[in-house]
This record gives C-alpha cells, sequence and structure tokens, in this order.
C-alpha cells in the first residue's frame, strides 16, 4: 500500500514538474520568458487562484463536519507555519546577510504555486478547500513574521497588506457562499472554473521560468542549502505528520496537511530577498535547489501521510 501510494504521488508530482521543464524551455527558446511570467504573477494572485479557492467553497457541501473541519484545517496551517518556525530556531542564527534567507526558505512553503495545485490533483476540491487555509496563515504570517525576517529596517505591521491580499479576500467571499450554500449562476460559475483551471498549468510555467534563470551550475556547492532542504521537505513535514496523528487527524486532512508541509521553499523567498536588499541570487539559487529534491521528497512524505 505504501508504494502503490508513493506511485501515485510521485505521479502527480512527476506531472507537474513536467509542465515546469516546459516553462524552463520555453524561456530557453525565449518563447515564453521570465519577463513575462512576471507581468503575469499578479494575474495569477489576484484573480485566478482566489476563482480556484471560491470555486472550492462553492462545490463543497455545507454540514457540521465540513464546517468543523475548515476550522480544524485553518487551526493546522497555522500550526504548521509556528512548527517550522520553533523548528528553526536552532539553525541559522548567525547573523549575516545570507542566513536569513535560509531560514526564510526552510520555513515557508510554496502554498500557492505548489500546494493547490498538488492538492487539486491528489484530493480534488476537497483538499483545495482544506489547503486554502495554508494559504491563508501563509500570507499572514509571512507578512508580519517573514518581514520582520528579512527587512533591515525596524518592522512596521502594514495591516492594509494583511488583510488586503488574495487568500484572505477569497475566503470573505467564498465562505458565505458556502455557509449559505449559495449555487452561482452558470454565467459566473463557468467563467470562474475556467479561469480556475489556469491555476496548476500557469503556476508551473511561471515557476520553471523562474528556474531557467537561475545560476544551476554553481546552486550545488553551497551546503547551507542541503540543510534547508533538509529541515524543509523531510523534518518539518514529518514532525507535522507524527503530531498531527497523534492528535488524531487522518484521511484526506492529513493529506492536506502533509501537502502543505512538504512543497519546496515559496517563491516569495527571493522576492522579499529583492525587496528587503538581501541576496536575490542566493534566494532563487535556495529555491531552485530545494525545488529539485522535492522531486524525490514529495511523493515519500505524501504517501506516508496517505498510509494513515
Amino acid at each position: 500500500m505504501f508504494l502503490e501510494n508513493v506511485r501515485q504521488a510521485a505521479t502527480q508530482v512527476s506531472i507537474l514538474y513536467i509542465m515546469i521543464a516546459v516553462g524552463f524551455i520555453c524561456d530557453k527558446t525565449k518563447l515564453f520568458t521570465e519577463k513575462a511570467a512576471r507581468m503575469l504573477v499578479d494575474f495569477l494572485l489576484y484573480l485566478v487562484v482566489p476563482c480556484m479557492l471560491v470555486r472550492s467553497f462553492t462545490r463543497t457541501e455545507f454540514s457540521k463536519h465540513n464546517l468543523l473541519m475548515f476550522l480544524l484545517s485553518l487551526l493546522l496551517a497555522f500550526a504548521t507555519h509556528f512548527i517550522a518556525i520553533a523548528l528553526n530556531i536552532p539553525f541559522f542564527r548567525k547573523k549575516s546577510d545570507e542566513n536569513p534567507i535560509y531560514k526564510f526558505a526552510s520555513i515557508y512553503g510554496n502554498v500557492g504555486f505548489m500546494a493547490l495545485p498538488l492538492a487539486s490533483e491528489i484530493l480534488g476540491d476537497e483538499g483545495v478547500f482544506y489547503c486554502a487555509n495554508g494559504v491563508i496563515a501563509f500570507n499572514i504570517i509571512t507578512f508580519i513574521h517573514g518581514v520582520k525576517l528579512m527587512s533591515r529596517d525596524k518592522f512596521k505591521l502594514n495591516f492594509k497588506s494583511l488583510i488586503l491580499n488574495p487568500g484572505i479576500i477569497s475566503v470573505i467571499i467564498g465562505l458565505p457562499l458556502f455557509l449559505l450554500q449559495v449555487k452561482l449562476p452558470v454565467l459566473i460559475e463557468r467563467p470562474m472554473s475556467y479561469l480556475a483551471e489556469l491555476n496548476t498549468p500557469l503556476a508551473m510555467l511561471i515557476f520553471g521560468t523562474y528556474l531557467a534563470n537561475t545560476d544551476l551550475k554553481t546552486m550545488f556547492t553551497d551546503k547551507k542549502i542541503y540543510l534547508t532542504a533538509l529541515l524543509k521537505l523531510l523534518v518539518m513535514p514529518l514532525l507535522c505528520i507524527g503530531i498531527y496523528r497523534l492528535c488524531g487527524v487522518t484521511g484526506t486532512l492529513l493529506v492536506a496537511c502533509a501537502i502543505t508541509a512538504c512543497v519546496p521553499s515559496a517563491n516569495n523567498t527571493f522576492m522579499f530577498a529583492s525587496k528587503y536588499g538581501r541576496d536575490a541570487g542566493l534566494a532563487s539559487k535556495t529555491v531552485a535547489l530545494v525545488s529539485f529534491f522535492s522531486i524525490i521528497t514529495m511523493p515519500v512524505v505524501i504517501a506516508i501521510a496517505q498510509s494513515f
């Protein structure tokens, strides 16, 4: 059963990475470059992802059980990030320009570009329904802890950026539709579904262009990136699975939590590094190498969660 779960998860992960490879090749052949991809990031984050999240709410039948599971998944999404932050306290403690990048990359995962598409492929709308909370937790915590970690200046909390982000807005729209079981008219539901279907291929193509512009020759020589990968891809997700399983979490919710926890480092790593004057090149190499190793680790971690 475990090997079959590994095979199924590996198949879905491979499908995503084939699309990433297409994006990589398209960038190298100038068919679809990183410059063009960056112009589509806001389209993806502010339109496609919200459509996908809202659709998951409208396709989930309301019941006390589903509402309880939604609230529990929200609690676990925040817990996953807090576990990652606590786990990383002993590591990368020395003050330097590089260590905040390693720490950020080992804590925050690519929940928007990787977790949602993977949950959609493996678990369907129910998985997206649970993983939506991963996006909420990610957006809130990165705009507090993540900014504080990366910023060179005194940290100031920006409530506007904290609240007005795609994850929060999507839940504000989708949750009432779920609670009231509102059936959207076809003229709204069908276009929203078409846009939601763009999430997986578009996210993977964009990610592929980022990798194409990374210095692949030097990224295998940094020992700290290997430690970052170990913490992000294996130690943290396996720790989360163990804790949640001891708390009685099983089934689709446990697998959704595992997917949120085991995805590679967030693209925000190099976005924040660039914004706050850190080494964006190092951040890109870190994300690229952790993503490379995740091809092997994600199927194993997901299969372990499915075994419960």
